[in-house]
C-alpha cells in the first residue's frame, strides 16, 4: 500500500475484520493522532489501557512492519464526532460574539481547505483510479445519497448525464430502491454517501447490493461507518467544520474529480453525447438568453 495512503483509510478497510481488542487499538489511533505521532509505544498504552502487544498486532494488520513504521507513516485523517448537531450549533452562536462577518467567512475558507489539502495529500490515486473503472466498466449507476447527502449525489448524477448513460438517482423521478435494484446485475454499481449520522436507508442499500454481487462505491466520514463492511471501493473524506452541520467541500472535489476521471475512459464517445445535449438544450431553448 503507497506510503501516502492514510492510516484512518487502513483502518478503514480492514476494521469489520478486527478483534475487539485491535478494534479498541484502532479506535484510539485514529482519535489521537498527535499521541501517535510523537509518544512512545508504551506511554500511547498507558494512556488507552491497551497493550503495547496489541498495538504492533495493529500495525501489523494494517500492512506495517511494526509499531513505528505505523506511527512514521503520517497523522491520520480527522472524522466527524458524533456530536449532536445541537451542541455544535450552541458553540457556534457562543463564538458568534467574538467573530465578525469576514472572520466567519475566513474561519469556514481555512477549514475547508485544511479539508480540500489533506484529501489531495493522502487518498491514493491507485483507489480512486479502481473505483473509476468500476463505474466505466457498469452498465448501470445507482446513486443513493439521504439527508443531507440526497443534494450531493443529485449533483453527481446531474453532471454524468451529460455524458453516462443509465445513472439511477434514487428518489428522482419516482425511482425506489426497489426498482432501482430490480434493474441492476453483476458488474453495476451502486455508489453511496453517507455521513454521521448514518441514514438507515443507505445502509440498507448497501447490504442488499451487496448480497447482490454488485459493486459498491462508498464515500463516508469515519473508520467507524457502519457503510465501510459492505465496500468494494472506500473513501473516508474529511468533513471538518467550524459550523454545526458536517462540511461537503472535499466530498464535491473527490466527486468531481471521479467524474473527471471517468470522462477520460469513456473517451471521445463522452465529448459526442455532451454535444448532443448540448444541441438539445439550444434546441429548446432552456438556458436564459436576452
Amino acid at each position: 500500500m503507497p506510503a501516502a495512503t492514510l492510516i484512518e483509510d487502513r483502518i478503514s478497510e480492514h476494521y469489520s475484520g478486527l478483534s475487539t481488542k485491535l478494534r479498541t487499538a484502532a479506535d484510539y489511533v485514529a482519535e489521537n493522532p498527535v499521541d501517535l505521532a510523537t509518544r512512545s509505544l508504551r506511554s500511547v498504552a498507558g494512556t488507552s489501557g491497551v497493550s503495547p502487544a496489541t498495538f504492533s498486532r495493529l500495525a501489523r494488520v494494517l500492512g506495517f512492519d511494526d509499531y513505528e513504521e505505523m506511527r512514521e507513516a503520517g497523522r491520520v485523517a480527522v472524522g466527524n464526532k458524533l456530536v449532536p448537531f445541537s451542541e455544535r450549533a450552541q458553540t457556534l452562536r457562543q463564538s458568534g460574539n467574538r467573530l465578525t462577518a469576514a472572520g466567519f467567512l475566513h474561519q469556514q475558507a481555512e477549514t475547508c481547505i485544511t479539508n480540500i489539502r489533506y484529501l489531495d495529500q493522502n487518498i491514493s490515486g491507485d483507489r480512486l483510479e479502481r473505483a473509476a473503472d468500476a463505474l466505466y466498466r457498469a452498465k448501470k449507476v445507482w446513486l443513493v445519497g439521504a439527508k443531507g447527502s440526497a443534494g450531493i449525489v443529485d449533483y453527481l448524477g446531474y453532471q454524468a448525464q451529460w455524458f453516462a448513460r443509465d445513472w439511477i438517482v434514487t428518489g428522482r423521478h419516482g425511482v425506489s430502491a426497489a426498482s432501482a435494484l430490480a434493474q441492476m446485475r453483476a458488474g453495476d454499481v451502486v455508489l453511496v454517501l453517507t455521513k454521521s449520522p448514518y441514514a438507515r436507508q443507505s445502509i440498507k442499500a448497501l447490504q442488499q447490493a451487496a448480497d447482490m454481487s454488485l459493486t459498491t462505491i462508498v464515500l463516508t466520514d469515519s473508520h467507524t461507518s457502519p457503510a465501510l463492511q459492505f465496500a468494494d471501493h472506500s473513501f473516508v473524506v474529511p468533513t471538518e467544520t467550524p459550523s454545526f452541520f458536517s462540511s461537503y467541500a472535499a466530498t464535491l472535489v473527490i466527486v468531481e474529480a471521479m467524474l473527471s476521471i471517468l470522462l477520460t475512459k469513456i473517451g471521445p464517445e463522452a465529448e459526442s453525447r455532451i454535444r448532443e445535449t448540448e444541441e438539445q438544450v439550444r434546441r429548446l431553448d432552456e438556458n436564459w438568453s436576452e
